[in-house]
Formats: structure tokens, sequence, C-alpha cells
């Protein structure tokens, strides 16, 4: 009610006043009469669309009268008002009767710059409008016009003064070929306005609603029906050409600048032009699209939208950037120059009275004391107050009854013009650019801006200009007002709109989205460069050495007809520069997308700060996890997965391409790498999920290291391999080629230390449940254990103790299994030594000169922590840390130290004499080529070496003592079988006497010559002579 009564006072002031109004020369007088006008209408034509309004106030007295115990005093007026404004521009019409003269004359003046707004794309082309380059001459020359603030006035504007305007004052249609002019080209050129953000007005249809009802306008209403036609059939077409026309101009004037910024200075009109002309051209088609009125869409669908949006960004950032280079010129041209030419200008002036003599002079004084040492300075301009007494000034001089009568001085008026425009160059660019060019209104489309995301995203040439969807996120906080705060971020009720939410949500899902599409791409390139890197395994050349074999044997090889497999490399032959390959349209596309992530290094929105590179970064880590993890192929019902060294392969080939990817942007790829491959050495990932460490360590645990104990496998020395042995089930996997030196140098390579650290540790868990159960064994057979360990030299009494013993081949069972697994751990160790020794050789060799120089002296504790860090890079060590660690962990409460020391004794008195058991084994028989034996006993002496020096450093006995204890035993129960006559028990008497020797060769604790004290070593010489020559005759 107050907005309305001081709207129609003011309105009537100017009447009385005959203001002249004339847009080229009071333009910010006029302006803000023609604001004023719509703002007006706009306001009455949205109250009366609000379907609750008379409930609404009716409430608001309710409430009023709770409060204050009495109605509201202008509650009656302002029923009134909603019930009168009920169809508001039929009540406006009459309202604005008396004002039709001020009005009409405000937007007949619109006639010398609406018609060359309006013009045609070929008209534009022809004109070579905002072209810098089209005259090199005068490039340098300052861009001037006599109506400056109206080459960048907006053209949305100057049609909502048309169209309301001239319905409020209609009658001028009939009597001025100007005005009609005006009204029939703005009706030509849209089919609806905005109102208030996303809520529209239709042009046409609500102009013959109100004109149909006036007697004499039949005429006026088929105008309007023509200009619908018009506007239908062509508006979209011509629109569509322009924004054609303005994107090559844009990226011309862009391209300019950003090499030559200098031209700022002189031609910033063209680039506040090109930016309020695309400003427009965006709004025009945002608007439409969402209310299209015809049945073909294909005028407001544009694919290329992206681009016109991307080079008004370009310039935007231009500006800001180069800021202090506008301010030097301007304020040169403002002092050099423009104060000259007022004062010139003043000096001429027939009358001039006392109040604008002073104004005037101001000016001249405010212009001529710039300096450029001020922006050097980087002192602060402030031109405000200049301005507004311009304002006041168009004001004084507009009255009819003025002394000094703008109108009679129009020269004045385009000269103070320019010198404003002049002065926003120094003190207000950021709010030209929000003049100009702000699109905040996508905040109130948000789904017609997704979905021009969407479109630019999926078409590769525009993918490039991606970046502007996020920077426009950055305008959203241009279209808040300090009046109505709660619309910033989210409060109650939550239906509201929320501007500062949605900038942020959409901001972010924008660069996620963009993200998303790279990492997209790069996986493509990925899984082409594995493809490519698979070609080249050693697998693959088998058959191209096979067909040269038969070729030079000359041998038929295959069918007929048979296509000749390609080589690798064929891929990178081109026949010409037209073809393009699969991976070619992948790297293009990667490089347009990349361009945009990398086009800022960040973004502020609402006072948060957006990284786009680091959401390709994220994006990144997430895939190459879940990529290595999948590249593994683990099947976990067949048990399969892929060879280390296959694996290896195509993680490298995957790093390669993403190390390919600083090129196009500019992030830290080695932090991507460190995180994932880090990650990749753990149990498990930051996200929870299994790696390829645990899936590594489950499959060699549960599926290798099982078949090695079911006996389908065996462990070969001579190969440093565990290798199939021929069953009747044919095993699903080839162990060869999961535990050969090479595959397990790659399983090092993937896993690392730390990986590797975690397979020891899960071996020794398995060892430590077997010594368990070999320790429930002793306990069950104590007594006579006990015996034998003091009876070994009464060979009678040790046969019959010997008969006493129960699960003397579950001993030798689980023994030989943990042999097994100390064997396959001690390949995964010396393939860690080795890599480690080419990354970090001078680390590793330093590590190995501290462990050979411990003193014989140092406390246990202190060698213990320097063997932790041998094994750690892959140094054998006397004792095992990670066993000791893992037998230590089963000590029973129950049972006394004491006793635990007795059980250890007395299991390895338990092995030793179930050893002469193994002979009557088939199996049990040496073979020289593996220089092992097939059932994997020989494992037995890693097994017995390194469980005696763990325990007994964990129990604190002499390691040395007890081995020379074990060794004398089992000399004494092996060389019992030498005098037995049974042939089934000693059928491999000599393979069986060859334990001991390994079992030397493998202690560093025990010695040739104390073997040589216990077991004559004609023995051994005549044992080695024996399955030698056995071997032979086998072979034979």
């Amino acid at each position: 009610m107050e907005f309305k009564d001081h709207v129609c006072e003011l309105l009537n002031t100017i009447d009385a006043c005959q203001v002249f109004f004339d847009i080229t020369v009071n333009f910010d007088l006029t302006k803000n009469y023609l604001d004023l006008v719509v703002t007006y209408t706009t306001l009455m034509t949205i109250l009366s669309r609000i379907e609750e309004r008379k409930a609404i106030i009716g409430l608001y007295n309710y409430a009023h009268e709770m409060t204050h115990g009495a109605s509201d005093r202008e509650y009656p007026r302002l029923g009134q008002m909603i019930v009168d404004y009920e169809n508001p521009l039929k009540k406006m019409m009459e309202e604005f009767v008396p004002h039709g003269k001020s009005l009409s004359d405000a937007l007949i003046s619109l006639q010398m710059v609406y018609p060359r707004r309006n013009l045609s794309a070929d008209q534009w082309r022809n004109a070579q409008l905002l072209s810098l380059i089209s005259a090199p001459s005068t490039m340098l020359n300052p861009a001037q016009s006599d109506t400056m603030p109206c080459e960048y006035l907006s053209l949305d504007a100057m049609e909502k003064w048309i169209v309301f305007g001239f319905i409020l004052c209609h009658a001028v249609l009939n009597s001025d070929a100007a005005a009609l002019s005006l009204w029939k080209l703005a009706l030509q050129s849209s089919t609806c306005l905005c109102l208030f953000r996303d809520e529209v007005f239709h042009i046409h249809k609500a102009a013959e609603d109100l004109f149909v009802n006036i007697r004499g306008y039949n005429k006026r209403i088929n105008d309007i029906r023509e200009c619908k036609e018009q506007a239908l059939s062509h508006a979209g077409s011509m629109h569509r050409e322009r924004r054609k026309f303005l994107r090559s101009a844009l990226k011309e004037l862009a391209t300019v600048l950003a090499d030559q910024p200098g031209l700022l200075g002189p031609k910033a009109l063209f680039v506040f032009m090109a930016l309020s002309f695309a400003r427009d051209e965006i709004i025009w088609l945002l608007r439409h699209a969402d209310n299209i009125q015809k049945k073909s869409t294909d005028d407001f669908i544009d694919k290329h939208i992206a681009e016109l949006i991307f080079y008004m960004e370009e310039l935007r950032a231009h500006v800001r950037k180069y800021g202090p280079v506008m301010q030097r010129y301007y304020v040169q041209y403002l002092s050099g120059f423009d104060a000259v030419v007022l004062n010139e200008l003043v000096q001429n002036l027939s009358v001039c009275p006392e109040d604008e003599s002073i104004i005037m002079s101001s000016f001249v004084n405010t212009m001529t004391s710039l300096s450029v040492k001020q922006v050097e300075d980087g002192e602060v301009f402030d031109f405000r107050g200049m301005r507004l007494d311009w304002f006041r000034l168009q004001a004084y001089t507009s009255v009819s009854k003025a002394s000094l009568g703008i109108a009679d001085h129009k020269e004045l008026g385009k000269m103070m013009n320019t010198i404003i425009f002049h002065t926003k160059m120094v003190d207000s660019l950021v709010e030209m650019l929000v003049e100009t060019s702000d699109l905040s209104i996508f905040c109130f489309y948000s789904r017609a801006f997704e979905k021009m995301f969407q479109q630019c995203l999926e078409l590769p040439s525009q993918s490039r200009h991606s970046i502007c969807f996020p920077l426009l996120c950055t305008h959203f906080m241009s279209c808040t007002h300090e009046l109505c705060p709660e619309e910033v971020f989210t409060v109650s009720p939550p239906q509201r709109h929320h501007i500062g939410d949605r900038s942020l949500s959409l901001c972010n899902m924008f660069l996620d989205e963009m993200a998303k599409q790279a990492r997209n791409l790069i996986t493509d390139i990925c899984t082409e460069q594995c493809t490519l890197s698979d070609q080249l395994l050693p697998k693959h050349c088998a058959k191209t050495i096979s067909q040269a074999v038969n070729k030079k044997s000359k041998k038929a090889t295959g069918k007929k007809g048979e296509p000749e497999r390609e080589k690798p490399g064929v891929e990178s032959m081109r026949k010409n520069r037209l073809l393009v390959t699969n991976l070619d349209k992948l790297h293009t596309a990667l490089s347009e997308l990349c361009f945009s992530i990398n086009y800022v290094p960040n973004l502020a929105v609402w006072e948060h700060t957006f990284t786009p590179r680091e959401y390709l970064t994220s994006h990144l880590e997430i895939r190459f996890t879940k990529s290595i993890v999948g590249m593994t192929m683990y099947n976990q019902a067949t048990q399969e997965i892929a060879k280390p060294s296959e694996l290896l392969t195509s993680v490298r080939a995957y790093m390669t391409v993403l190390q390919s990817i600083e090129n196009y942007v500019t992030i830290d790829i080695t932090r991507v790498f460190n995180n994932v491959l880090l990650q990749q050495t753990q149990h498990l990932d930051s996200h929870g999920e299994p790696t390829i460490t645990s899936l590594y360590t489950n499959w060699y645990l549960e599926t290798l290291l099982r078949q090695v104990s079911n006996g389908h496998i065996a462990y070969f020395p001579a190969m440093k391999a565990f290798v199939n042995l021929p069953t009747e089930n044919e095993l699903t996997f080839n162990a060869e080629e999961y535990s050969d030196i090479s595959e397990m140098r790659s399983l090092s390579e993937l896993l690392g230390p730390y990986g590797m650290k975690f397979l020891s540790e899960s071996l020794m868990w398995h060892i430590s449940s077997q010594v368990a159960e070999l320790k429930k064994l002793v306990v069950e057979n104590m007594e006579v254990l006990t015996q034998m360990r003091t009876s070994f030299d009464k060979p009678d009494h040790m046969a019959a103790l010997f008969k006493k013993l129960t699960s003397v081949d579950s001993v030798l069972k689980r023994m030989t299994i943990i042999g097994v697994i100390l064997s396959f751990r001690s390949l995964a160790q010396e393939a860690l030594r080795d890599v480690l020794s080419c990354h970090i050789p001078f680390l590793v060799s330093s590590v190995e000169d501290f462990k050979d120089h411990i003193p014989r002296e140092t406390d246990m504790k202190v060698a213990m922590n320097v063997y932790e860090l041998s094994s750690a890079a892959g140094l054998p060590c006397e004792i095992d840390p990670a066993l000791v660690v893992a037998l230590s962990s089963q000590k029973s409460e129950n049972i006394s130290p004491e006793e635990e020391y007795k059980i250890a004794c007395l299991l390895m008195v338990f092995v030793a004499v179930s050893l002469p058991t193994l002979a009557s084994n088939v199996m049990s028989q040496y073979s020289p080529a593996i220089e092992g034996h097939c059932n994997n006993i020989h494992c037995l002496a890693k097994a017995i070496n390194q469980i005696a020096a763990a325990l007994f450093t964990i129990h604190k006995g002499s390691i040395e003592d007890r081995l020379k204890e074990f060794l004398a035993l089992a000399s004494s129960s092996l060389l019992k079988i030498g005098q037995e006559t049974d042939k089934m028990t000693t059928r491999n008497r000599e393979s069986v006497y060859l334990l001991l020797d390994m079992i030397v060769q493998e202690s560093p604790f025990l010695t040739m010559d104390l073997l040589e004290s216990c077991f004559p070593y004609v023995l051994l010489r005549n044992a080695y002579h024996a399955v030698y020559k056995q071997s032979i005759s086998a072979n034979a």
C-alpha cells in the first residue's frame, strides 16, 4: 500500500512538472522512470496471481487484532485494493490516463535505440559488429557513441518498457506511427516476458484480452495476432542465428583481448556490449524454452549454448584480471579529455544558474584532480557522489520551467552520459559486470540448467566449455536482496527457495559430473592400453615362435584360409591422417574435458571454495582402487585369480595412462598413486573393501598351499617353485605359473613390503596353529618321549618305546606342512629382497650390513629388532622374528614356562624319532632333478631349524644345544633302519638319510663336523650315490 501511494504521488509530481524524458539525453532519469512504471505494473500483476491473497490479508488482520487489540487501520484500503486489482492491467490502464503524455514521450525516445538493438544476425555480420580486427587502423581508437549507456542497455528491459508502457498508454498507438512501430517490433521478438525470476507474462494473449473490450481497437487486435504469428514462426530462428553470430564474435573478442589486454581500455564499450547482447539472447532462450507455444522445439534447443556462456565468462575474467589497466586508461581519459571538453561546454552555455554551475564545476574539478599515480598506489576510487549529482542535475534541468533546460542542451547530456560511463570503468567494474552479464536467473530454471549441462557433456566438441556451468553458480548471489535474507540458506519452512543451498548443490553436482565423465574416459583409455599391453605378454609369443619353427622345417601349419594373427603395434600404422581410431576419439574427448577442469584453479560460491581438480583426483583414486582389485579377476567360487605378472603389466599400463593426465590437468598424479597403492598393501582399503593384498594372501594360503598339503603340488628347490604333480583330478591352475621367481617378484612389486609383511603374518598364523596341534600330540606322548630322550643309546629299549608312540604320521605331516609354508615364505622374501635391491639398493645394503655385524653377545631383544628390520627388507635371518611373534602369542596360562620349555624339547625329540618311518613311504624317494622329495619331506629341514630357533628363543634355551640333541636322536634313529631287513620298511632309506644333510646345510647352528660325529659321512655319500643311480635307471 505504501509503495503504491508513493508511486502514485511521484507520477503525479512528474506530470505536474512536465518532465522531459529522452533516453539518449537524460538517460538515468528516463531509465529509472520506465523501471518504476514496469516495477509497479509487475508488482500488481504478481499480486493478482496469488491465489489465496484474500485469505492471507484476512489472516494478517486477525493476527494484528490479536497482537495489538485492534485491526490494522489500513486494512479496509488494502482489501479494497485487492478487489480493485483483480484484473491489474485493466485497472492500471485507467490509472495511467493522466500519465500518458510523460510515459509515451519516454517510450518514443526508444526509437533511436531499440530498433538498432533489435537487428538480425545478418545485419550484425554485415556491420562487423563487435569486431576489433575488421579495421586494424582504428584498433587503438576509443569506441565512442553519442548514446554510450544505451549501447549496453538490456534488450529484455527495453521490451518490458515498450510492452507494459504501451499497454498502459495504449491511446498513443493510434496516433503515433513511431509508437506503433516500436510496439509491433517488440511483439514480434518475443512471446513472453519475465515478470520476476521464473514468473512470465504472455504478451499477445494479455494484450488481446485487454484490447478486445475497447471500442475501435480491431486494427490493434489484428496487429497483435499478426505479430504473434510472426513471433511464433520467425523469432526462434532469428534468435538462434543471433546466438550463432555472438559465439564467433565473442570468441574473436576474447582471443584478441587475451593476447592484447591493453585494448580493454579503448574497447571497453565493445566488451560490455558483447556481454549484454549475449546475456539477452541466453535469457530469451531460457525463458522461451520453458514456455514453448509452438510444436517445433528445434529453435529452443541450443546444444552450443555452453560455448556462448563460456566466452562471456572469459570476457568477465579479462575485465576482472586487467581492471587496473582499464583504470589507468580511463583516469587519463577523464582528466585529459573529458574534463577539458566538459569545461568548454559549460563555458559556452548561454544560461547557467548558480546551483547548476556549482555542480558542473565540481564535475570538472573532480576529473581534473585525477592522476595515474592514484592507480599505481592502489587508491580506491569512488565516483558515486558525482553520478548522484548528475542524476540530480538531470532532474533539475528536465522540468518544464528550468532555467537551464537539458532539452535545449542535448550535447551536454550526451557528453555527461559518456563521462558517467568512463567513471564506471574506474570504480564500478564489478557492478558493470553484474549489470551487463548477470545470469543468476538460471537459479530459478534449475531443470533447464541441468539439461543444458548434460547436453554440453554429451557433445565432445562442447565439453571444453562445461566449466561455465559451475562458474554460473557464482552469479547466484546477485539475485538475493538484503531485505530477504532468509532466501540465502535453508530456514524453515523447507519448501522455500534457498538460493545459497541451491547454488552450492548445483556447483557440486556439475563439478562431480565433469570429474565422473573425465574418469570414465580415462578408464576407457586405460582399458584399451591394458589390452595392448596384454598383447605383449610372453604367453602370446608361443604361436608366433611355433609358426616360425614350422616355416623353417616346412611343415604345414593349421588350416588354409585361417586368418593370420595381427602382431602388436599394427594399431599404430596409419594409411592416412583421416583414419581416426577409438583411442584417438577418447583422447580428443579427454583433452577437451580436461581443458574445462583445468580452466580455473578454484571458484568461490557463497563463502565456499570449490577446486575442480580435486574432484578429478578424488574420482581417479576411487576408480584406480576399484580397477586394481577388478584386474585381479578373483573368482571366489572357482578360486581363479590373475597371475601377479599379468596384473603388474596391467597396473603399469594403467599408471602410464594416469601419468599422461598431468599433460592435460595440473594435478599431482603421484599423490593418487601413493594413496591408492599404499592402501592396496593393507588388508582393507579406506572404504573397508578387500585389497589385492588380502585377495592374493587368501588365494596363496587357501588354494595353492592347501593343494600342497593335499599332495597335488610339490615344492621343487631346484626350480625354486611349486609344481603340479600328476594326479587323477587335474587342478584348474598351474602352480608353477603362480610361484616361480618372476611371479613372486611381480607379487612383491604389487604388494610392497607392507603387503608382504601381511602375507608373512598370515603364513605364520597358519604355522602357529600347526604348532599348537603338535604340542597337543607331544602332551599325549609326554612320558614315552621323556624316556626316549634319555635312552637314545639303548636300541632295544628305544624300539619298544617307539611302538608306544601315537600319531607319529600326524607329527611328520604337520611338520611337513610347516616346512612347505616356510619354503613359500622364503621364496616370497627372496623376491622382496630382489625387488627392493632394484628400488632402494643403498638402503638394503645398509640393512644387510647391519644384520651381518650383530655381535654374538648382543641382547636378544635388540637382535630381534634388527632381525625384524632385516626381515621387512626380505633378508633371511637366523631366527625368524615373525615366527617368534606368532608362537609367543600361543603361551598358555595354565602351563608354567618350565613345562612349555619341556614340551618344546620333547617336540624336537618326537620329530627326531619319527623320521625313520618316512623310509617306508613310496613318495619319500629323493629326486636329484628337483633336489627334493615328491611328498615335500625335504621341507622338514627348514621346518625343524626355524621352529627350533623360534621356540628356544621364546623359552630362552640354547638353540645350538637343542639342535645337537635333535641331531643325535635323529642319527641314532636313522642308523637303526640300516639294520632292518624288511624291504618295505627301508625302501627309501637312502632318501631319508639325506634329510640329515639337508638339516645341517639349512641350519646356521649345526656344522658338518658335528654331523660326522653322529652319522658317518660314508653313509651320506653312499646314499647320494644310490639315489642318483636309482634316478638314472628310472629315467632309462
